[in-house]
């Protein structure tokens, strides 16, 4: 059972004409950005609570999955994806958001896109239900790109990124300096599988295999480095099933999985906190979970919330 709740601060009235598909803040929390069925981005700059509209981004010539910040080392530089097979990278400059780069190659729906871990530069995963995902990267003056084809078979449905730092590299008090990563990433598709991409000189090869879902999957969460040897993944499927893979990097072991809860439907996203120890789950049973692994190692639902109850605390809805 849940042993906390979530209340809720405040509600955000998009103006959006359809279904909203992703809502980010940015690495300040100062402003947010939300995608809609409507084809549209906005912009919204957060003062404590509330929200003042200062941008409508358009574009896209369908529904507008994702939206991701880039680290705030490059400028204000927004992506989004959409069914109309593009991503476009949108940039912020006195005031004005203008589209800076538009990326077209891939044959079918956009469905993820996320930004590399900044110390690896401007460098953007995004993922296709043409089977493939592509890495798409300034370097030199201009936008480049990677497409790597036949990543999962009947569609590649979302992508994240590992740190930047190899796991343990990091110790409080600086005894141990941080150690670069290889870069990697993860992928999640329609075939149940999980895959470990890895940068291999200049190409990307598939590291390893991951099984264990039923059914599709449907989003991919690679948890951010908090100091430990170990790397964790977090995968959410179409089976209703959430899953938890970790590996020991001091022993070089294999992925190991457990499941965090079986869903009564299915589910949508997983996203881990900034310090990687709690884990929001969201699905279509209408409720966002917060986990935490204990002391013994069992993942505990530490909050729960209904978002269609009455009377009761929410999540932060955006309407």
């Amino acid at each position: 059972m849940a042993s906390g709740v979530v209340s809720e601060q405040y509600r955000v009235d998009t103006g959006h004409e359809d279904m909203i598909h992703d809502a980010q803040m940015d690495y300040y929390g100062k402003r947010l950005a939300t995608c809609s069925s409507d084809r549209t981005i906005k912009i919204f700059e957060v003062v404590e609570n509330t929200q003042n509209l200062v941008a409508t981004l358009t574009g896209h010539e369908g529904p507008a999955w994702q939206v991701d910040w880039a680290h705030p080392k490059f400028g204000s530089i927004l992506a989004s994806c959409s069914y109309d097979r593009k991503v476009i990278i949108w940039k912020e400059v006195n005031g004005t958001w203008n589209k800076i780069y538009e990326f077209g190659e891939h044959k079918s729906s956009v469905n993820s896109v996320q930004w590399a871990p900044h110390e690896w530069g401007l460098m953007l995963a995004c993922a296709s239900s043409d089977d493939s995902f592509s890495i798409v990267y300034y370097s030199e003056g201009s936008w480049k790109y990677k497409r790597i084809e036949n990543a999962h078979n009947m569609g590649c449905n979302s992508v994240s990124w590992s740190p930047a730092v190899n796991p343990g590299s990091l110790v409080e008090g600086g005894a141990r300096s941080p150690v670069t990563a290889v870069k990697r990433l993860v992928t999640g598709g329609g075939d149940m599988l999980l895959k470990i991409w890895m940068e291999e000189n200049g190409e990307w090869v598939m590291e390893e295999k991951l099984e264990g879902h039923s059914d599709w999957v449907r989003d991919v969460a690679w948890c951010p480095g908090i100091g430990l040897p170990i790397s964790r993944i977090a995968s959410c499927s179409q089976d209703c099933k959430v899953m938890i893979w970790t590996k020991d990097e001091t022993v070089g072991g294999k992925w190991n999985s457990v499941v965090l809860k079986t869903f009564s439907d299915v589910v949508w996203h997983g996203s881990w906190s900034i310090t990687g120890d709690i884990l929001a789950v969201s699905g279509a049973d209408n409720k966002v979970t917060l986990w935490k692994e204990s002391m013994e190692g069992a993942w505990v639902c530490v909050s729960e919330v209904d978002k269609g109850q009455e009377g009761g605390t929410q999540q932060p809805q955006i309407s």
